[in-house]
C-alpha cells in the first residue's frame, strides 16, 4: 500500500476538525458571530436613533430659518413703510417751504411796489409844489401851465 501525501493531509485535517469539535470551537465561533450580529444590530439601532435626531434637528433649523425669513420680510416691509412715510413727510415739508418762500417773495414785491408808488407820489407832490411855486413867482399871465409842468416833471424825474 502506497500512502500518498494527500492521504496524510486528509487524515491530519480530519484530526484537526475532531480536535476543534472536542475543544468546542464551533460554540465559540457561533457565540462570536452572535455577539457580532448583536453589536451590528445595536449599531444599526443607534444609527437609526441618530438619523431621527438629525431629522428632528433639520426640521427645527428649517423652522427657525423660515421664521427668520418671515421676520426679515417683516423688517423690510416696515422699513419700506417708514421710508415712504419719511419721503412723504419730506415732500410735504418741501411744499410748505416753497409756499412760505413764495409768500415771502410776494410780500417783498408788494412792499417794494408800495414803496415805489409812495416815492413816485412823493416825487410828484414835490414836483407839483415846485411847479406851483415857480408859477406863482413868474406870474400867471401867458404861460402854458401844462407843458411847463410836464417839462419840470421830466427834468425832476431824470
Amino acid at each position: 500500500m502506497h500512502f500518498d501525501a494527500e492521504l496524510f493531509v486528509a487524515v491530519g485535517f480530519g484530526i484537526f476538525l475532531v480536535v476543534l469539535l472536542w475543544v468546542g470551537a464551533h460554540k465559540k465561533l457561533g457565540a462570536a458571530l452572535d455577539s457580532r450580529v448583536h453589536r451590528i444590530k445595536s449599531e444599526l439601532a443607534e444609527a437609526e436613533r441618530l438619523r431621527s435626531e438629525a431629522e428632528t434637528l433639520l426640521a427645527s433649523f428649517e423652522k427657525k430659518r423660515d421664521e427668520a425669513e418671515a421676520e426679515a420680510k417683516a423688517i423690510v416691509a416696515q422699513a419700506k413703510t417708514e421710508a415712504e412715510l419719511l419721503a412723504q413727510e419730506a415732500r410735504q415739508r418741501l411744499e410748505e417751504y416753497v409756499v412760505r418762500r413764495t409768500r415771502q417773495v410776494e410780500d417783498k414785491i408788494a412792499h417794494a411796489e408800495a414803496q415805489a408808488a409812495a416815492e413816485v407820489r412823493a416825487s410828484a407832490a414835490d414836483a407839483a409844489v415846485k411847479i406851483a411855486e415857480a408859477v406863482l413867482r413868474k406870474g400867471v399871465a401867458g404861460t402854458d401851465f401844462v407843458s411847463a409842468g410836464i417839462k419840470d416833471v421830466k427834468s425832476l424825474a431824470h
